[in-house]
């Protein structure tokens, strides 16, 4: 199997009201509408998020987000006023997770800068 793009999938209950959702949280508008129901935003060399209005099953879906600058990513959201959970630190992640209208879970996640430490000086 050749892989070449990963799409995660939230199923959401209103479209109209997730389209904007998710449309303030990657500050632009979907790229694509291929079918009934269905939005998707395409992320260059990283994959896609689709946005597909089934109201019964609304809500199950979830998807891990790795963004290149969590604090910047974080700054973001705060300006389009989308409710999130403090940064957490995780092993060799940074996550904030957040929830959709629906309560579809979207972590965003970021690896941890790396601190060089300084060689120990030899004893005199």
């Amino acid at each position: 199997m050749n892989v070449t793009t990963v799409m995660a999938q939230l199923i959401v209950s209103d479209l109209e009201r997730s389209v904007a959702f998710y449309s303030a949280l990657f500050g632009r508008g979907p790229d694509a509408n291929p079918m009934d129901k269905l939005y998707e935003w395409h992320f260059v060399r990283a994959g896609a998020v689709q946005v597909y209005e089934e109201p019964d099953r609304a809500g199950t879906s979830g998807a891990t987000i790795d963004v290149a600058d969590l604090d910047a990513a974080v700054a973001e959201l705060d300006r389009a006023g989308i409710d999130h959970e403090p940064l957490e630190e995780a092993s060799y992640v940074r996550i904030v997770q957040l929830a959709d209208p629906d309560h579809n879970r979207i972590v965003l996640t970021g690896v941890k800068e790396i601190r060089a430490t300084p060689p120990s000086s030899p004893g005199i």
